[in-house]
């Protein structure tokens, strides 16, 4: 199991929560700025999986299958599941920033333009 899927097994919630405005504007002064972190974290998260999920379902690809042998792999089927059942990447990232376990910084450059 990767670190990422140990992560989000460990402590994260499928279940949409909502979240204060001002909690989330509160760890950069800027509620957009905070919204553009998150949505930058959610796309490395799902970036990941994507590539993660591939490479797994690599293993069982054959180019020589019959229709019978596709139907038939429940291991491919039962790590898809896995998968779905996965909290959303933008859940992840939210909770990855309100925890502060979301490195970001500043331009300098933009704050004087």
């Amino acid at each position: 199991m990767s670190k990422l899927r140990r992560q989000l097994s460990a402590s994260t919630s499928s279940v949409v929560e909502p979240k204060k405005l001002s909690d989330i504007k509160e760890k950069t002064g800027n509620l957009y700025e905070s919204i553009a972190i998150i949505a930058k974290r959610a796309n490395q998260i799902n970036i990941t999986l994507k590539e993660e999920l591939h490479n797994k379902l690599e293993e069982f690809a054959s180019h020589t299958d019959s229709l019978e042998e596709i139907h038939e792999n429940k291991e491919q089927i039962e790590i898809s599941k896995a998968y779905e059942r996965m909290p959303n990447p933008a859940l992840l990232a939210t909770q990855e920033f309100m925890e502060d376990k979301v490195y970001f910084r500043r331009n300098d450059e933009d704050l004087f333009s």
